[in-house]
């Protein structure tokens, strides 16, 4: 699978920001208190709005697989940033984390539900975030006087 999604910055505009995957087109920005307009999902807003819409497509393509009647399913995700302290009061690890709250609509039995929770963190975009990405930041080339 390949995507390709181009961002650019709104003229005139703090930080809200244009993106476009070549069908579809929406807004990314800051909220207000942050210094944005508040015109769209912030960078993390995104991130799990990605994350999400993968679960879940994830675990409805499993359950219709299956034959199992999921009715409906529904993901809450959050993000936060933690710290150990360590022993002496200083800052000791840093991670980023992100919960999955998973609400599972319909008739299943107590086995399904825990098996779709497996299937959850199977889906590509997971895999993905918590598998060995390579970001590749390259300068576009400067276009040529005419």
């Amino acid at each position: 699978m390949s995507a390709t999604v181009t961002v650019r910055t709104r003229p005139g505009a703090a930080y809200v920001l244009e993106a476009d995957d070549g069908r579809h087109q929406w807004l990314a920005d800051e909220p207000i208190e942050d210094g944005g307009d508040d015109a769209g999902p912030n960078p993390y807003e995104l991130l799990l709005s990605a994350l999400g819409a993968c679960t879940t497509m994830t675990l409805v393509l499993y359950a219709r697989r299956k034959g199992w009647p999921l009715e409906g399913a529904t993901v809450t995700l959050r993000h936060a940033r933690k710290r150990t302290e360590a022993i002496d009061g200083s800052a000791g690890e840093r991670w980023e984390e992100i919960e999955q709250e998973i609400d599972l609509d319909g008739p299943l039995d107590d086995a399904q539900r825990h098996r779709l929770l497996q299937i959850a963190g199977k889906c590509p975009v997971h895999k993905t975030l918590v598998g060995d990405v390579r970001i590749l930041d390259v300068l576009a080339p400067i276009p040529e006087p005419v």
